[in-house]
């Protein structure tokens, strides 16, 4: 390390203009954006580039997307189809480029979530998100651990470790652990709550509150079924999984499938999400290609927005369009990259490996 190197790792103890990760940490970065690369590359994939502002905008009731105004005529900007929308994911996009013929393709991108903030949360991130024709989730699974493993063992002679100094614990459960463990969303319910997520009585899921001394958010009202599943989720599961290994949660209830497929028995989706230490890393679909369905979709999500008092998602969209000229079968996956990162660089906070979080950009 250079003598520039050292007082350039000082900046984040000199104040609000100096980045929050030292110059160290942000070329470590650097070369694990490489490596991510290099995987999808060696697999066959290839590199795609969508808009970050775009007409649409992924149907989630509870992503709140930036919204920007294109203003071709300064005098009458205030209409609504002149909004546009910072996307929160490139999902849409990508599959319009599924449906055009592009069959493995991956995408390193910033996308943007509207009042996410905190120790691991930040409004601007970079997301990973892959897709490829004819995979499932068995398959998509695979690929995921094996593209974390990488990400480690590339951290892990970053930071020039080897098992004289003691290899991190959290590194060493994640390169010596095959495969992943696999985990219900039903399961981690009756592990760690006590009571069936998709058989409990809605009293049952509040008094599993209740005698937990668990105070719900404001707003959740009492018979929002996915609202208190993910309360319970956050306060209850999460904190549990990939402590001694990494997981991946999967067969989420059928309500909370988004563009997921459900499975052959209707009462769960085809989707996956993967933990480490209690944070979650990624969500995976076996995705949904029947335009019907996704319109029932939007229409839902929507209504629970309204409901919500949030602002209505668009009626129409480019994905739906595509998806009625037919959009082939495939799995994808998004992927916190910041997150990976800080763990596979041993941090604690996000701030820790972005150069210039929110408050500061």
């Amino acid at each position: 390390m250079t003598m520039m190197d050292v007082l350039m790792d000082q900046w984040p103890s000199r104040g609000e203009g100096w980045p929050t990760a030292s110059i160290t940490v942000l070329r470590q970065r650097a070369k694990l954006l490489a490596a991510i690369r290099e995987f999808f590359d060696t697999a066959g994939y290839f590199e795609v580039d969508t808009p970050l502002l775009s007409a649409d905008i992924v149907i989630d009731a509870w992503l709140d997307p930036f919204v920007a105004t294109w203003i071709p005529d300064p005098t009458n900007w205030r209409r609504d189809d002149h909004l546009r929308f910072l996307q929160t994911s490139p999902e849409f996009a990508m599959k319009r480029l599924l449906a055009a013929g592009a069959d493995s393709i991956y995408q390193l991108s910033k996308v943007f979530r509207n009042g996410e903030i905190g120790q691991r949360h930040n409004p601007e991130f970079t997301m990973l998100e892959w897709y490829r024709c004819d995979d499932d989730l068995p398959s998509l699974m695979k690929t995921t651990e094996a593209l974390v493993k990488h990400v480690f063992t590339c951290s892990k002679d970053l930071m020039g470790v080897d098992h004289e100094r003691q290899i991190p614990r959290q590194m060493a459960r994640v390169l010596s652990v095959t495969p992943f463990q696999r985990l219900t969303y039903e399961d981690a319910f009756v592990r760690f709550a006590d009571c069936s997520a998709l058989d409990g009585s809605m009293a049952e899921l509040r008094q599993i509150a209740s005698k937990r001394g668990l105070v719900p958010p404001p707003g959740l009202l009492n018979e929002d079924r996915d609202g208190w599943l993910n309360f319970l989720l956050a306060e209850l599961i999460e904190p549990n999984l990939g402590r001694d290994c990494p997981v991946f949660l999967t067969n989420y209830p059928g309500s909370q499938a988004a563009l997921a497929r459900l499975s052959a028995d209707g009462r769960t989706a085809e989707r996956f999400e993967l933990y480490l230490d209690g944070i979650e890393l990624c969500n995976g679909y076996h995705e949904l290609t029947d335009p019907v369905v996704l319109r029932e979709r939007m229409t839902e999500q929507s209504r629970l927005r309204s409901q919500a008092g949030f602002r209505p998602l668009p009626e129409t969209n480019r994905l739906l369009v595509a998806m009625e000229a037919g959009l082939p079968s495939s799995a994808g996956n998004a992927l916190g990259v910041d997150r990976l990162i800080m763990l596979a660089l041993g941090k604690e906070r996000l701030s820790d490996v972005i150069a210039f979080p929110f408050e500061i950009a």
